[in-house]
């Protein structure tokens, strides 16, 4: 009999809590069930499997990142927008890393997936973004590569332990999201080509 109150959005919601607490690499079936109380076989009643919560856990840091940062970056454009919206991914991915690596690691099945829909709506929030800097249409995928590229990098090696040198991280990161705005700016005025 399963548990009363336990269903799979329950456990996934469980399992991304104890992926960012512990890491990803270290999340387990059986680690789950003991902080859930309750034996493992009680678990496979809502997922599949050790893979089959890692989807899960996969779809729902993506579609909580994509609503982030919808919201930080309502009613703002510009660098305003790539501020705000740099900021509450940097903040997400430090408070949520395991479900963050959990969606970088994902494959998706296909378009029927709900990983499919959810990586989409990531993207979308992250092009909104950019909307405000008005670029060529040619362009627009350069620099949605650029921005995620670099927040990926950035907030990947900061929850990571990557940044030794002491120089305080947040100025780095305002450097770089003024670096972004110039460069993105710059295209705008310019028309810049890569080509």
């Amino acid at each position: 009999m399963p548990r009363a109150g336990l269903t799979s959005a329950a456990v996934t919601a469980a399992g991304a809590a104890l992926a960012d607490e512990i890491g990803l690499a270290s999340l387990s079936m059986g680690l789950l069930a003991e902080r859930l109380g309750v034996r493992p076989p009680a678990l496979y009643k809502h997922v599949t499997n050790l893979a089959d919560l890692l989807h899960r856990i996969a779809i729902l840091a993506w579609t909580e990142l994509a609503d982030t940062i919808r919201d930080a970056i309502q009613g703002r454009a510009g660098k305003d927008a790539l501020t705000a919206g740099a900021q509450a991914m940097r903040i997400y991915v430090r408070t949520h890393p395991g479900r963050y690596a959990a969606a970088n690691a994902a494959q998706t099945g296909g378009p029927d997936d709900p990983l499919t829909t959810a990586a989409n709506r990531m993207v979308d929030s992250a092009a909104a973004i950019l909307r405000g800097y008005q670029l060529d249409p040619g362009q627009e995928i350069h620099a949605l590569r650029m921005l995620r590229s670099t927040l990926h990098g950035f907030t990947t090696f900061e929850t990571g332990g990557g940044f030794q040198i002491d120089v305080d991280a947040d100025d780095s990161f305002a450097w770089t999201i003024a670096f972004i705005d110039h460069g993105l700016q710059a295209i705008t005025t310019h028309g810049t080509s890569t080509h």
